[in-house]
């Protein structure tokens, strides 16, 4: 399936198709080859790739970006974003290294070069987050379920670009699938990603923030420490996560994947809703995100001066699909519903949930007792890959649904501080450019009063 992939939407150029299939061959071959291994990089340099992977932007700030890249060679490379130069000269072949931009201009457009030899080898553009508190219209795409085919989806990634958000959030099974703790085809699979033209086009211009789900942990359905397996292999799985996308960094040791940021008017908080679980103490308090994420994300909702928070899972808050298979409610009622009783109770506003898993793209109101109501959107569209019927039979509270096969589409937040009553509008956008829903909510319908 993984050749396919390579082709799957044109031909790659033939250089790189042969680097990927000789480092896949690699890959498979040795368990404990990782990226730096002699002859990986060999094929790199004989092949003429000067870089392995990236540059992928993510952890957008007011002042700068940071951009992932993985070198092919030890040779020094430049970065030019607008007038700065920033010269790296400490390269290793293979090994991933994440460079900090920093000292330029709140709501900014920038473009930049990478440069090797004072040849150029890659470019691209982002534009920096507004002020915090300043007034304007700010974009963030999200979705989840590329499972790997959507990564070279060309058209996809066109209409993404063409909305000019200024972040997008992938929220689980993105680029791996299924290597359980075979950690060299992990590897092999972030490659497979990287030699994309549609991917590297999508990441060069666009700061990407990843959550993963059970294909990129270790199979269908699987979490915590699975059956079969240990907590060494659930240690490896997270670290090489961790190496291959472009997160913000965590400072508290934890152990899960989860982490939060702000972005202009919005708090975003990605949950590790896999890793982290306890499958001996399934139903129990704790068991879904452990009590380490829980108490950081209780005290990461009450402390958040933004104005909107947008929460992601993994799996769908909600139960209305597929008899609650593998969500919230299957595992761990008493945290849900700690979580929504604190933000009605501290009357945080701006509350959005965000999840995936469940292939097709839906939307709920959960009404609470109070009156109350939160809004989850789940477009698990990125890949159009088959799932259960989009539309849940008998559920009132269901705003949309469509089914997985064959339809690729995003979501899309706007907020708008211009007017005097904020307001966010989502919108569900098809591979090709069409607005498919759209949906206006009043600040004041996001805060409970």
């Amino acid at each position: 399936m993984d050749t396919q992939l390579l082709d799957s939407y044109g031909s790659l150029p033939e250089n790189i198709r042969a680097f990927y299939l000789d480092a896949r061959a690699i890959f498979a071959g040795n368990p404990t080859a990782d990226f730096s291994d002699p002859s990986i990089v060999k094929a790199a340099r004989d092949h003429g790739l000067p870089l392995m992977g990236g540059p992928m932007l993510g952890d957008l700030r007011t002042d700068g970006v940071a951009m992932w890249l993985r070198p092919a060679s030890t040779e020094p490379l430049t970065i030019k974003v607008g007038k700065k130069s920033i010269w790296i000269k400490k390269v290793q072949p293979g090994v991933a290294q994440k460079i900090e931009i920093s000292g330029l201009k709140p709501g900014s457009a920038y473009t930049y070069m990478i440069l090797l030899k004072k040849q150029v080898v890659a470019e691209g553009g982002f534009t920096t987050a507004p002020v915090a508190d300043g007034k304007g219209v700010f974009r963030i795409a999200f979705g989840s379920c590329f499972h790997k085919i959507g990564l070279h989806n060309p058209n996809l990634v066109r209409e993404i670009l063409k909305r000019k958000p200024s972040a997008m959030l992938l929220l689980g099974d993105i680029a791996v699938d299924d290597r359980e703790n075979r950690i060299n085809m992990h590897r092999a699979d972030y490659q497979l990603r990287d030699v994309s033209t549609a991917w590297k086009k999508l990441a060069m211009n666009l700061p990407l923030y990843t959550s993963w789900d059970d294909h990129d942990y270790f199979n269908d359905d699987l979490s915590g420490i699975p059956e079969g397996f240990t907590a060494a292999d659930r240690s490896m799985v997270r670290a090489v996560w961790r190496q291959n996308w472009n997160n913000p960094s965590a400072e508290d040791g934890r152990e899960g994947v989860w982490f939060n940021t702000r972005i202009g008017p919005v708090e975003v908080i990605m949950l590790d809703t896999r890793s982290c679980r306890d499958n001996q103490r399934r139903h129990e308090y704790g068991s879904y995100l452990g009590e380490p994420q829980m108490k950081w994300l209780k005290e990461t909702l009450k402390n958040s001066t933004a104005p909107f928070k947008l929460i992601s899972s993994g799996t769908m808050w909600s139960d209305y699909v597929s008899k609650a298979k593998d969500t919230w409610g299957s595992w761990d009622t008493e945290a849900r519903e700690e979580i929504f009783s604190l933000i009605e109770k501290e009357k945080i506003g701006g509350v959005m949930l965000m999840s995936g898993d469940r292939h097709g793209a839906r939307a709920f109101r959960i009404p609470r007792p109070s009156g109350f109501n939160f809004y989850e959107f789940e477009p698990a569209t990125l890949g159009g890959v088959p799932g259960p019927p989009g539309l849940v039979q008998n559920c009132p509270e269901q705003l949309f649904g469509y089914d997985g096969i064959g339809f690729i589409a995003f979501g899309e937040f706007t907020f708008d501080t211009t007017v005097q009553k904020p307001e966010v509008t989502f919108r569900l956008i098809s591979e090709a450019g069409s607005v498919l829903e759209k949906w206006v909510l009043p600040y004041a319908e996001l805060s409970p009063s």
